[in-house]
């Protein structure tokens, strides 16, 4: 849930789409693994869970995700 969340942001700060794609929930869930993997690296956090700060760090890892998927692909993911 968090990573469909943090997906759906991600893709909504990245292009202005608010739709909620396939893509952005699969982005988003490995951007929630790679934000907590982050936040737990560099804040010493816990955000394995349903809360605010769970949902930030999602969105920052799905951003960097898709940033990396972008340039990999050489087009947004949709």
């Amino acid at each position: 849930i968090v990573g469909a969340i943090g997906g759906w942001l991600a893709g909504y700060a990245l292009h202005r789409n608010t739709a909620l794609n396939i893509a952005d929930v699969i982005l988003g869930m490995v951007g929630a693994v790679v934000g907590g993997w982050l936040a737990s690296m560099f804040l010493a956090v816990d955000v394995n869970n349903l809360s605010p700060l769970g949902i930030l760090a999602a969105f920052i890892g799905a951003v960097i995700v898709a940033f990396i998927y972008e340039k990999v692909m050489g087009k947004p993911a949709q």
